[in-house]
C-alpha cells in the first residue's frame, strides 16, 4: 500500500510540475532518490512517462486512460454537441461536469470566440461550494450528503464573495432547488460569473450539470438572469428528455 502511494505521490508532483528531475521530485516528496528512480522507470517502460534529458514528464498514455471517464456517463454523447453549440451561440465558455468525491470536476468544455481563458484544467478537481456547476449539483443532493461533503472538505474562502457560511450555502441550495437554476458571482474567480443547469437522470439523481461562463462585463442583466437561464434550461429539458426515452 505504501509503495502505491509513493507511485501516486510521484505522478501528481509530476503534473504538478510540468516535468521534474529525480533530484527535485525526491526533494520535494522527501524519499530517497532511487525509490523515485525506480518508480519513473517502471512508468517510463509502461509508457506513462516521457523522458527528454534529465526532465520525466507525464505520458499522453493518460490522457486515453482519462477520457475513459466520458464513456461512463451514459448521456455523453449527446450532452457533447450541446456544449459545442452553446459555446458557438454564445461566443463564451460552455462545459460539463460531474461531482466525484465531493470535488466538482470539469469532464467536457468548449469555448467560443471570445471565452475568457482560466486555468479550469478538464479534469481539475475544484472546491464544489464555489462553482455554479458544484451548486447546481449539490442542490439535487440530500442534506445527509450534502453534510458529509462540507465535513470531508469544509467551505473554503476562494475569493471575497466565496459562500462559507454553512446557513448561507443550504438558503442558497434551496433557491436553486426551486428555480433550477444555480449562478456563480466571482466565488471562484475574481471578474468572472457563470449560470449552471443540472442535468437529472431518470432515477432522479444528478449525472452532472451544464454551464456557461463569461466576464462579469458581459454576464449582467437579463442576459445572465433570463437569456443564459433559458438556454440551459432548455438544452438540459431536450438531454433528459432522450435519456428517458432512448
Amino acid at each position: 500500500m505504501k509503495t502505491t502511494h509513493k507511485l501516486f505521490r510521484i505522478i501528481e508532483e509530476l503534473r504538478d510540475r510540468n516535468g521534474a528531475r529525480v533530484s527535485e521530485l525526491a526533494t520535494e516528496l522527501e524519499l530517497p532518490k532511487s525509490t523515485v528512480h525506480r518508480h519513473l522507470k517502471t512508468l517510463e517502460e509502461r509508457e506513462y512517462v516521457m523522458k527528454t534529458g534529465d526532465l520525466y514528464h507525464i505520458g499522453s498514455r493518460f490522457l486515453y486512460i482519462g477520457m475513459g471517464v466520458n464513456n461512463r456517463h451514459e448521456a455523453f454523447a449527446q450532452i457533447e454537441p450541446k456544449v459545442k453549440a452553446l459555446a458557438s451561440e454564445t461566443d463564451e465558455r460552455a462545459q460539463f461536469m460531474i461531482e466525484e468525491h465531493g470535488y466538482l470536476v470539469y469532464i467536457y468544455r468548449e469555448t467560443g470566440e471570445h471565452a475568457v481563458q482560466t486555468n479550469t484544467q478538464l479534469g481539475k478537481r475544484m472546491p464544489i461550494h464555489a462553482t455554479s456547476g458544484g451548486k447546481a449539483i449539490l442542490a439535487q443532493l440530500t442534506d445527509d450528503q450534502i453534510a458529509r461533503i462540507i465535513e470531508r472538505h469544509g467551505l473554503p474562502k476562494i475569493t471575497e464573495n466565496t459562500i462559507t457560511d454553512e446557513d448561507e450555502l443550504y438558503d442558497e441550495l434551496r433557491e436553486i432547488r426551486d428555480e433550477g437554476v444555480s449562478f456563480n458571482d466571482q466565488e471562484y474567480i475574481e471578474g468572472l460569473r457563470s449560470v449552471s443547469v443540472p442535468v437529472i437522470k431518470p432515477n432522479g439523481q444528478p449525472l452532472g450539470a451544464i454551464g456557461i461562463s463569461g466576464p462579469q462585463n458581459r454576464f449582467k442583466g437579463e442576459f445572465y438572469r433570463e437569456e443564459l437561464p433559458d438556454k440551459l434550461l432548455g438544452v438540459v429539458n431536450e438531454v433528459e428528455l432522450n435519456m428517458k426515452y432512448q
